[in-house]
């Protein structure tokens, strides 16, 4: 038996490094929602696992990176099974950058991939409301150079829209826990979509736990590793708080 850092109702949090404690759990997991080290600095942590997206068991994955790591990486992922779906963006206010010969980053990428038919691999994209004039439309027959012919059909507009590739939200300061943690408004969508309601959500590379907390509040169940026992001592401690301040003053 593996005892874990942390548990609750939802939550399970286990220290140690992923590549002992992945094969040990013996997990399948409905999505993968991560954020890796990506390697591209000289951090002591910032250090690319390999070979690691070959140790998941799972139909669905979230990854965060950049366009350079899924460049250098991204045989790790076709290696192991996995087919790319789609990317998220998630537009900052502000970024951070040092140098002054390159466009201001502003922004992150989240990589969906799947394995097995897409058919098969839960997608259930947000909807967000919409306030504008009413789309509704008689039944009619349309065709798109791209996607070919589509028959006749009647849609009736429900004050609705798909949520939009490119999220805006602000970055994490206050009561910041990991150099690099993520919002729980960028990462809730990401979840909905990938996870079925009361699914269960693994982050392998767990940090503060904001995957973690974000899935617990989502309706979703969780299982986080994370091998720095700061980080999992952060995560533990912001698991066990149920008001969790949020980004804009209130309680998660």
């Amino acid at each position: 038996m593996i005892t874990p850092y942390y548990v609750d109702d939802a939550v399970e949090l286990y220290l140690g490094d992923c590549r002992d404690l992945l094969p040990a759990l013996g997990l399948g997991a409905d999505l993968v929602c991560t954020d890796p080290p990506y390697g591209e600095t000289s951090l002591a942590w910032d250090r690319w696992p390999e070979g690691w997206p070959g140790w998941i068991s799972s139909t669905g994955m979230w990854c965060f990176g950049s366009t350079r790591l899924f460049m250098t990486k991204g045989h790790e992922f076709t290696t192991a099974g996995w087919k790319f779906s789609h990317d998220v963006i998630w537009e900052k206010p502000n970024g951070t950058s040092f140098t002054t010969d390159r466009f201001k980053r502003v922004h992150e990428i989240a990589t969906h991939w799947y394995r097995g038919r897409w058919a098969d691999v839960h997608h259930e994209t947000p909807r967000t409301s919409y306030s504008g004039p009413d789309k509704s439309a008689s039944a009619r027959e349309s065709r798109m150079p791209h996607t070919g012919r589509i028959g006749a059909h009647r849609y009736v507009d429900d004050g609705t829209r798909l949520a939009r590739s490119v999220i805006r939200g602000q970055s994490v300061r206050f009561q910041r826990r990991h150099p690099t943690e993520k919002p729980t408004e960028i990462l809730i969508p990401l979840i909905e979509y990938g996870c079925p309601p009361g699914g269960l959500v693994l982050d392998p590379f767990a940090g503060s736990g904001a995957t973690l907390d974000a899935a617990r509040l989502s309706g979703r169940k969780a299982v986080g590793i994370e091998a720095d026992e700061r980080y999992a001592e952060a995560a533990a401690k912001r698991l066990c708080d149920p008001f969790t301040p949020s980004l804009f003053g209130g309680a998660l």
